[in-house]
Parts: C-alpha cells; structure tokens; sequence
C-alpha cells in the first residue's frame, strides 16, 4: 500500500502551474529502499526530486520514471573537481552520462551552502566550468544546467527587502558564480527557512508572519507589501543580485521545510501549516516577481535518524520512514501510483502526527547572525561557521545566531 500526502495544494502538484518537488535526504539507518522511494513520489504526483549525492541505487530506480532529478557534487569533492577537469569528466561519465538516457537530470549542484571562509569556496566556480565542459564533451550541456546551493546567511542586509544585499565577503565569492549562471543561462538554488529566522529573533518575528498566516501587511516597502517572512526573504535576494549585476537571474528554492519535533515551534501543527501554505503560496511567485510559479523543493521526504547536533534537525520529514505521511488527513490506497490526487485540505490537529522516536534530520550548527527582514531591521551582517553531516552532504542550521538557539532548545526541553 502507498501512502498519499493528503496536504491541501498537493493536487496536481507536478505540473507546470505547481512546480513542486523534495528533497530525498538519506542520512538514516531506517530508510525504505530506493524502489519503495520512486513509487511513494509517483504515488503523490511528486515528480521533481532533489539528492544530495549520485547515489547509485537512486539513480538506477529513477530510470524510466520521468522523474526530474536535481543531483549534488558533494562538498568534499569540489576541490578536486576543480583541479582536475580529467576527475571531473569522470564524475561526469560515472554519475550522469551513464544513467542520461533515461533518467531525467535537471541540475547538478556544485556544493550545499559554501560560505566565503570555507576551504572549499574558490573552488566552487571552476569545479562549477568543470562539470559544465565534462557536460559539453558528452553533448549534455543543453540539458542539463549546473549551479550551487546558497543559504541566505550570504546576504549582509536585507530589511527591508528591497536593501538586500550580499555582504562583502559574500559579494567576492559569488561574482564569478553568478557570471558563470547568467551566461550559461542556469539559475541559482537557494535554502530559506522561515523557522530559523523565527527562533532566532521571536521577540521581532512573529509566528504568524513566519508560517504566511499573518491576517495584515507586516512590511511595507515602498510599493510592495509584505505579509510573510518568505516572501520578505526571497525578495531581499532577488535586491541583492540586481545589485550584483544579475537582476534577471531565476531562483529556485532549493530547500524549504518546518520541522515538527525538538525546539521552540517545532511542532505536528506548525510544520503542517508551513508545508501547506509553502505549497499554495509558491504558484503565484513574490511581490516582487508576481505570477511566476516558484519552482521549490521542499525538506524533506523523511525524517533522517542520523543527522547532527540538534533535535529538530532529524525531524524535517514528510513521511515516516515507513512511508506513512506525518501530516495525515486520511491514507488513500492508490491502485495506480501514477494516478494519485488528493482534494482534502490539510488538517494539523491529529496529536499522533508525528513519531518523535525518529533521530535527526538536516544538520548544523551556526553560532552566527541570520538574515531577518523583520520589521526590527535585525540584519546579518556576520560569518557563520558550520559542521558537516555523517556523510557530509546537506549543510547546515542556516542564519541562526547561536545564543537564540540555544534559548530555544532550553525553553523546550524546561517545558517537557
């Protein structure tokens, strides 16, 4: 039996008016197989999906699936992609070329949240070129676009949004890449996460205005009016590329997710507002690039038991490891897992929606600043230092100052 999400916004969720898709994180020991994954996405009418690296079981069960996959060049590679245009030609050939003809690659994600400081970040931009010309050589290169993920801890202001900017050290690492995305027509991914920016200044940041449920406008900014934090953040980005020379550049957000257990707000319910809203709000694009869908990957398909640091990063998932959705309407059987809709809207109230036996999830730790765009103009304006997961893929508790954090998950835990 498949089990269909039944989160109001999901139906017709693959389509072009609705382009949805999530990120299969995989740092876990209680995972379905690779098999069991592809049917949970078709049975949902996911069709876009995000891994963090070309793991082969994956690749192997998206064959034929028409699936789109957005692919990730670890961290921990992209030195050596970059010094070496023979090892990048290999990744190339072993990860991509060899599965291309039926599997549907959309990106290759050249490194997960690289900040200026790290050892890594001038060897974004060349081992970025050197995957595109391993590409080129195997007649690739049309189809298949090449970027990096960022998270928002780049940007040096952003409130209100229309200052945004990228701060200095930000500014000389990304020029190259974004020069490098506005000439081969490729966008740039980014992470944004609402929570993080709420537990970490909730005395400014309303939760309402984190989850879109503010009832007013909270930011006005010249002509544009602002009633959520997502929004708030996108459009402090897209300022901040216009003042970096790549105004017309297409975003896509990458990652985005609530999660349901471990610290301040982390609960069945919010979470479940957030992914509904995120759903229903991304068709229609930001006030300052109105009606365009927004194409979004949101974190994650399960909860990851094997992630770092803190509790609410093992809690991002959507479903259960045992494909039981954590945001349950009601369980559809799906005779045809390529014929799956869901009309019901979405219903946080079930106090059995979660499994908080589950044990970790995306991973961080920032002892730094984080990018608001709260009424308070609380701006991020320093560095932030991260550790790796186990498999040292996807980075990072973005934009978080630390000493926030950390109020949070001792209020949780005085409360339990």
């Amino acid at each position: 039996m498949l089990m269909v999400l039944n989160v109001h916004g999901f139906e017709g969720i693959a389509s072009n008016q609705n382009p949805i898709g999530i990120c299969n994180g995989r740092v876990a020991d209680n995972l379905p197989s690779a098999e069991a994954v592809i049917n949970l996405y078709k049975a949902n009418g996911i069709m876009r999906m995000r891994i963090y690296n070309p793991d082969p079981e994956t690749l192997k069960a998206l064959r034929g699936s028409n699936i789109e996959l957005v692919v990730g060049l670890p961290n921990e590679l992209i030195q050596s992609i970059a010094t070496n245009a023979a090892e990048a030609s290999q990744w190339v050939q072993n990860n991509i070329q060899t599965y291309a003809q039926d599997v549907k690659f959309r990106y290759i994600v050249v490194g997960n949240e690289i900040m200026p400081n790290d050892a890594a970040a001038e060897f974004v931009a060349p081992a970025m070129q050197n995957i595109y010309a391993a590409l080129a050589n195997f007649k690739l290169q049309s189809q298949i676009k090449v970027s990096t993920a960022i998270q928002l801890g780049l940007l040096g202001s952003s409130y209100p949004p229309s200052e945004g900017a990228f701060s200095p050290a930000a500014s000389s690492y990304l020029n190259p890449i974004l020069s490098f995305l506005v000439t081969n027509e490729a966008p740039l991914l980014a992470n944004l996460y609402t929570y993080f920016s709420y537990i970490g200044n909730p005395n400014d940041i309303s939760l309402d205005y984190a989850l879109f449920t503010s009832p007013n406008v909270v930011v006005q900014d010249g002509k544009y009016e602002y009633q959520n934090l997502f929004d708030a953040s996108l459009d402090a980005l897209y300022a901040a590329l216009e003042k970096s020379g790549a105004a017309n550049l297409e975003v896509v957000i990458s990652e985005s997710g609530w999660p349901s257990y471990g610290a301040n707000a982390a609960t069945v319910e919010n979470a479940n507002i957030y992914y509904g809203n995120l759903v229903k709000h991304v068709q229609f694009g930001s006030p300052k690039r109105p009606n365009q869908p927004l194409e979004t990957y949101l974190f994650a398909l399960f909860d990851e038991n094997k992630k770092e640091f803190a509790e609410t990063e093992r809690h991002f998932g959507l479903f259960h490891p045992n494909m039981e959705p954590k945001y349950q309407v009601g369980l559809v059987r799906i005779p045809n897992a390529d014929n799956a809709t869901s009309t019901n809207a979405y219903n946080a109230t079930s106090p059995n929606a979660y499994d908080a036996t589950s044990t970790n999830a995306h991973n961080a730790t920032s002892p730094s600043a984080y990018d608001a765009t709260s009424p308070s103009a609380y701006d991020a304006t320093s560095s932030i230092v991260y550790f790796t997961d186990l498999d040292g893929f996807n980075k990072g508790i973005r934009n978080v100052p630390f000493f926030f954090y950390f109020l949070s998950l001792l209020s949780f835990y005085l409360f339990l």
